[in-house]
């Protein structure tokens, strides 16, 4: 059965994309809207808000990203454990700033907490710019070799009682973990390049993607199906989406135009320069599709648009209809292979309310007839 899963705002949230309070572009960080930026801040009573209605809107996990524009994700994660029942909490490390065991200790805490709703998402970076900002200086190819190595540290946290590991990046003598996690968690992880789709088959147990076009996906989850039974290993499916819906076809992209209708002309200049500057392969995956779309005010497939890749880094491609349209989207984009859907929008809160009153039911009723024939 496919699992639903959005994704906290924590860098802010509101009803327009890109809208700033003042003309300094240079300071909004992560193109995603932050306390300088955001019409709705990310405030305590607004975060746990939207953790009780993903719970209650029939999804199962809820992300906390990380990134010098975000909250942090372990204190947000301490503190919605206790209001929620059955959310499971995905909260996003970055390996070069915090360490494996540190961050082990800080995951089996809330792991244990909340009895066992703890999940991680391991994030590679790749704006070398925000890295460099936070003092990590290492190329690309580096990042991801160290990225392996904190991964089987953490496995080996999770499992081993006791243990030495020497590697170029790390090295432990006698490390151990208390308490362990009460089950071993799923690694969740994504990459595009060919580093990253290596360590993803070699390490990770669930392969995260942007939304791309059915086209580019299949190719793409064909591809990691192949690569991970080189391994011998078989991993879990996650692609994300941003949501815009309407009543009809037609109001829905209404509604998709009017959230970049306060967007500056000197954001959209900075958001290209900050993508060609960057080294990430799936960031620049989706600029090639947001390019390709710029003819058909950035339509690339049915009910798919590319419109919020002009100002948004990472997971932009947005499926835009009335429920019933979006919900077969969905749908075959989980008969490629997909077992977790992520879903977002703007403004957050009453997307996600409206994705889980209208959306996952339709989802679900036609993944049901199905199997059922």
């Amino acid at each position: 059965m496919v699992e639903f899963i959005t994704m906290a705002p924590t860098s802010g949230d509101g009803e327009f994309v890109g809208a700033v309070k003042n003309s300094n572009v240079k300071n909004v960080n992560s193109w995603s809207g932050t306390d300088e930026s955001a019409e709705r801040p990310p405030t305590n009573e607004y975060i746990k808000e939207i953790a009780l209605a993903a719970e209650k809107g029939g999804f199962s996990t809820l992300l906390l990203p990380t990134g010098s524009g975000c909250l942090d994700p372990l204190a947000i994660a301490a503190n919605l454990i206790a209001h929620t029942d059955k959310l499971k909490i995905l909260f996003a490390v970055r390996p070069g700033f915090t360490a494996p065991t540190t961050f082990a200790k800080q995951f089996s805490t809330i792991d244990f907490w909340s009895g066992g709703r703890a999940l991680l998402n391991i994030v590679t970076g790749g704006s070398p710019a925000e890295l460099a900002s936070e003092g990590d200086y290492l190329d690309h190819e580096s990042r991801y070799r160290r990225t392996r190595e904190y991964i089987q540290i953490l496995k080996m946290l999770f499992t081993q009682d006791r243990f030495d590991y020497e590697g170029e990046f790390f090295r432990l003598k006698g490390a151990s973990l208390y308490p362990k996690p009460l089950e071993t968690p799923q690694i969740f992880f994504g990459g595009a390049s060919e580093i990253g789709k290596a360590v993803a088959v070699e390490e990770a147990d669930v392969y995260m993607m942007w939304g791309e076009t059915i086209e580019n996906t299949k190719e793409r989850i064909k591809e990691m199906k192949q690569l991970s039974a080189k391994q011998d290993r078989e991993l879990s499916y996650s692609v994300s989406f941003q949501v815009v819906l309407g009543e009809t076809e037609e109001a829905a992209w209404k509604n998709a135009e009017r959230l970049l209708s306060k967007v500056p002309s000197t954001l959209l200049e900075k958001k290209s320069e900050m993508t060609v500057k960057g080294d990430s392969v799936g960031v620049k995956r989706l600029h090639h599709l947001m390019e390709s779309g710029k003819d058909n005010n950035f339509k690339i497939g049915p009910n798919l648009w590319a419109g919020l890749t002009q100002v948004l880094s990472g997971n932009s491609i947005a499926l835009v209809g009335t429920p019933d349209q979006v919900a077969d989207r969905i749908v075959e984009y989980v008969e490629l292979g997909f077992d977790k859907v992520l879903l977002r929008g703007f403004p957050h809160l009453e997307t996600i309310t409206q994705i889980g009153e209208l959306v996952i039911p339709r989802v679900r009723e036609r993944l049901n007839q199905v199997q059922s024939v």
